[in-house]
C-alpha cells in the first residue's frame, strides 16, 4: 500500500513538470518580439563574425611584398597583390598606390577616407545588436507587468479565499518573459563586445599598415 502511494505522488510530480517549450508559450504574445530580436541578433552576429573574421585575414609578409615592389619600382604588380588580398588594409593601400605621384599629404588623404569607408562597412548593425542588448530586456520587464496586472485582476475576481496555486501560476508565467528577455539581452551584449573588440584589432592592423605605407613613401629613393 505504501509503494502504490508512493508510485501515486511520483506520477503526479511528473505530470506537474513543465517543459521549456511550455514556459515560452505561457509568456503570452511579449515572447514574439522578444523570440524575433533573438533570431535578429544570432543572424547578425553570424554574418558580422565572418566579416571581421575575412578582415582581419591580411596576410603578415603583406606589407613586406608592397614595400619589395615598390622599392623595385612594381607598381602595377603592388597593385595586384592588393587586388588578390582583397581586405580593408589592401583596399586602403591599393588606394594610396593608385595616387602614387600626387603630393603626399593627397596620398594621407585618399587612404584616411578609404579607411573611414571600411571602418563603417566594418561597424554595419553593431549598432542594431547594441539595441537588441537593451531592448530584449525592457520588452520582457514590460511582458513581466502586463503579465501580473492580468494576474491580479484574475485573482480579484475570484470568490472568497485565493488559492495559492492561482496565485503562485500567475506570477510565474508572467516572469517567464523577464527571464526571456534577459537571456536575449545578455547573450546579445556578450557577442556585441565580442564583435567590437575583433573589429578594434582589424581598424589598428588598418592604421598600422597606413603608417608603414606613408613611411615607405618618405624613404630616400
Amino acid at each position: 500500500m505504501m509503494l502504490l502511494q508512493i508510485d501515486t505522488a511520483d506520477i503526479a510530480v511528473e505530470d506537474q513538470s513543465v517543459t521549456l517549450i511550455d514556459l515560452m508559450l505561457k509568456g503570452g504574445f511579449w515572447m514574439i518580439p522578444i523570440l524575433l530580436l533573438s533570431v535578429v541578433a544570432v543572424i547578425i552576429f553570424v554574418e558580422r563574425f565572418l566579416t571581421l573574421r575575412k578582415a582581419g585575414e591580411t596576410p603578415d609578409h603583406f606589407t613586406d611584398d608592397i614595400r619589395a615592389k615598390v622599392l623595385a619600382g612594381d607598381v602595377n604588380g603592388a597593385k595586384m597583390i592588393c587586388a588578390q588580398t582583397g581586405t580593408p588594409v589592401a583596399r586602403m593601400i591599393e588606394k594610396g598606390l593608385s595616387r602614387l605621384g600626387s603630393p603626399l599629404k593627397n596620398i594621407e588623404v585618399s587612404i584616411e577616407n578609404v579607411g573611414k569607408i571600411e571602418i563603417y562597412k566594418l561597424e554595419k548593425n553593431l549598432g542594431v545588436l547594441a539595441t537588441i542588448s537593451g531592448a530584449a530586456p525592457m520588452i520582457g520587464f514590460l511582458g513581466t507587468v502586463t503579465g501580473m496586472i492580468q494576474a491580479f485582476i484574475a485573482i480579484a475576481q475570484e470568490e472568497g479565499s485565493v488559492s495559492p496555486k492561482l496565485l503562485s501560476s500567475g506570477i510565474y508565467e508572467a516572469m517567464v518573459t523577464t527571464a526571456a528577455g534577459l537571456t536575449v539581452g545578455i547573450i546579445a551584449y556578450l557577442g556585441y563586445n565580442y564583435l567590437v573588440t575583433r573589429m578594434q584589432k582589424v581598424i589598428h592592423r588598418m592604421e598600422y599598415s597606413a603608417i608603414e605605407f606613408i613611411d615607405l613613401l618618405q624613404e630616400p629613393k
